[in-house]
């Protein structure tokens, strides 16, 4: 048979997983770049090469694509800290470098999912705030562990609790959180750079309320 006579190749089927993350990856480059609202189901089809219905069929509404992209960024981010914390040595002071490592490492490598993540989402829905919500809560339960055995294993159990360590963790997430934008405002900053500023600040004053040493304002 000549080449003229052999018959098209069939384009291969694209598993539906694999469909889903190809949408997601367009969906959040867009939403960074446009906003939720501004964005356009019918832009992402186009750029991931597929009809607008099919969009729809995958991820049920603009909410459900959006919804998606969250929890698929969120899941990233949660998985980048814990690895690395779990990779980052016997201390638990190593663990939470390493973890705030790699959260800053994720932010600075992946620009358009913080953007979705961190400054859209929080102002759409409840359902959306909710499943940010619940991304946070699974970092700062990892922090506030971390931070915890550092008090234990300092032999500071008797000076702090578990509620100083949960303090210590939301600080911990809340300084980091803000960072981000810090971050944006001095691009020549390193990701690793900013996790030794943030440690210096928390850990070594930690450690000094350990050791007995606690700041009051001196009476008038």
């Amino acid at each position: 048979m000549t080449n003229s006579q052999e018959r098209p190749r069939r384009k291969r089927r694209v598993p539906r997983q694999e469909r889903e993350q190809q949408i997601i990856d367009v969906a959040v480059q867009v939403f960074a770049k446009r906003g939720y609202h501004a964005a356009s189901v019918d832009e992402i089809a186009e750029l991931a090469g597929i009809s607008k219905p099919m969009v729809y069929l995958y991820l049920d509404s603009k909410e459900g694509l959006f919804l998606a992209c969250i929890r698929r960024e969120a899941d990233r981010l949660v998985a980048a800290f814990q690895g690395a914390a779990q990779a980052g040595g016997a201390a638990p002071e190593l663990r939470l470098h390493a973890g705030l490592s790699a959260f800053f490492a994720f932010v600075a490598e992946h620009r358009d999912s913080w953007v979705v993540l961190h400054r859209q989402a929080s102002e759409l829905s409840e359902t959306i705030a909710a499943t940010v919500a619940e991304a946070r809560r699974a970092v700062m339960a990892e922090v506030a562990g971390l931070v915890w055995a550092g008090i234990t294993e300092s032999g500071g159990g008797s000076q702090l609790d578990d509620e100083d360590a949960d303090f210590v963790a939301h600080a911990l997430v809340g300084a980091a959180d803000s960072l981000t934008d810090w971050m944006s405002r001095h691009p020549d900053q390193s990701p690793e750079g900013v996790t030794l500023r943030l440690m210096n600040m928390v850990w070594v004053g930690m450690g000094r309320v350990l050791e007995g040493e606690v700041w009051v304002p001196a009476t008038p």
